[in-house]
C-alpha cells in the first residue's frame, strides 16, 4: 500500500482546516483518501493519505506547489 505524508505550517489551524476541507473533492479526484491529520509542535500539521494512484497524487502535489502551498511531501510504502 502506498501512502503520502505531507507536512505544512498552519499558524491558524482553523483557517487551514477549512481550506483543506474545501479541497476534499480535489483530494478525492487525486486518488487520495485522508487517513489521519495531526497537529504537531508549534504550527506544524501533518496529513497522512492512502494513495490509490501515485501519478494522480503527484499531479495534485504539483498543483499545490504551483499555488504556493508549502507542503513537504513523502510517498511511503508499507514495509
Amino acid at each position: 500500500m502506498t501512502q503520502l505524508l505531507i507536512q505544512t505550517s498552519a499558524p491558524d489551524y482553523t483557517a487551514w482546516k477549512a481550506a483543506f476541507d474545501a479541497e476534499a473533492e480535489n483530494i478525492a479526484a487525486a486518488s487520495l483518501n485522508t487517513l489521519q491529520i495531526w497537529k504537531g509542535d508549534g504550527n506544524a500539521v501533518l496529513v497522512l493519505f492512502e494513495v490509490a494512484d501515485r501519478k494522480n497524487a503527484q499531479a495534485w502535489l504539483d498543483k499545490q506547489a504551483a499555488f504556493g502551498r508549502g507542503y513537504r511531501a513523502e510517498f511511503l510504502e508499507t514495509a
